[in-house]
């Protein structure tokens, strides 16, 4: 029960009544909080904790689909990561992911900067074209994957027919290994452009205009206010962005399976490829290794988020 104590107030003299709370009772606003914070931890431990755990267990043991019925798989510790590394296709795959993921972030970024520049200055039909700009992000993967297909398909695809009205001959754009890992990097540059415009035009508009005022008044031309002020200004904006392209980029296996299916010889083949082949893309399925090869694209992200957040430390700290 409530203990009730009276006060006089100073001003009036009239007595006001103040309710304390009863001894033992904790405060409501602990629950509450505890309330909405139970939502996102539940989440987290559904969504990332245990499928992470499982997927090291996956990886530390010889999972057979025999295994998974009957429950019974052998331990093998970090065989698996071993057969992996000692893979005469891993160098390979690393090599296809860096260049994949290297290549598509760069283009994507550099395309994303300069169509938000470029509708920042706000123009008639700015906001048309911008919402035109976000169907490649709009559209199914599958769909994208599949049209990009038919445009670079060796005999009757729109890219070959375009090239011929100009004299040059048939490319074999997805069943060579000279330009399978090219057509697969483009495709996935034009996904990515509309991700890089929303976030990086969002920041934009952070930045104050009389920045640019000023800077027009002592004589800067569009470059210098460019390089002085816009690119310095969304240091912070640009490194997220480039930061989440980097995790998207390494796990891309739609996109690839559906073009090439990491072909001809492999020459398309990325770290995710490897993985998903090796648990479904085969009549065969072989989950250990495929766990172990996802783990290892896990700690190349998880090592670009470290370094992330230790630049922003520097930053901030100087």
């Amino acid at each position: 029960m409530a203990l009730i104590r009276t006060d006089a107030v100073a001003t009036g003299g009239r007595p006001t009544a103040k309710v304390s709370p009863a001894p033992g009772r904790r405060p409501s606003g602990r629950w509450t909080a505890l309330a909405f914070l139970a939502p996102l931890v539940v989440y987290l431990l559904v969504f990332y904790a245990y499928p992470l755990y499982r997927n090291i267990e996956l990886s530390v043991h010889d999972y057979t689909p025999r295994a998974f019925v009957q429950g019974d798989p052998e331990f093998t510790g970090l065989d698996n990561y071993r057969a992996v590394l000692s893979d005469d296709a891993f160098l390979a795959a690393l090599r296809n992911t860096a260049l994949f993921t290297l290549v598509s972030i760069a283009f994507q970024y550099a395309l994303g900067l300069a169509l938000a520049v470029f509708f920042q200055r706000g123009f008639r039909l700015s906001a048309v074209l911008r919402a035109m700009f976000l169907v490649p992000w709009l559209l199914p993967l599958i769909v994208s994957a599949s049209t990009w297909s038919w445009m670079l398909n060796s005999d009757n695809g729109i890219v070959n027919a375009f090239l011929r009205a100009f004299g040059i001959g048939q490319i074999n754009w997805l069943t060579s290994p000279g330009t399978a890992l090219l057509s697969v990097t483009v495709a996935n540059i034009w996904l990515g452009i509309p991700f890089n415009l929303v976030i990086l035009y969002a920041g934009l508009q952070n930045i104050p205009a009389s920045l640019y005022e000023a800077a027009g008044l002592d004589g800067a031309n569009a470059w210098q206010r460019f390089w002085r002020i816009t690119f310095p200004l969304l240091r912070p904006v640009s490194a997220i962005t480039l930061l989440l392209g980097l995790i998207y980029t390494l796990k891309v296996v739609d996109i690839i399976w559906i073009m090439t299916r990491g072909g001809p010889a492999d020459a398309s083949a990325t770290l995710a490829i490897w993985s998903y082949r090796e648990a479904f893309g085969t009549g065969q399925p072989d989950f250990s290794p495929a766990a172990a090869v996802g783990n290892l694209l896990i700690l190349i992200a998880f090592a670009a988020g470290l370094l992330h957040v230790r630049m922003q430390r520097k930053e901030g700290i100087s």
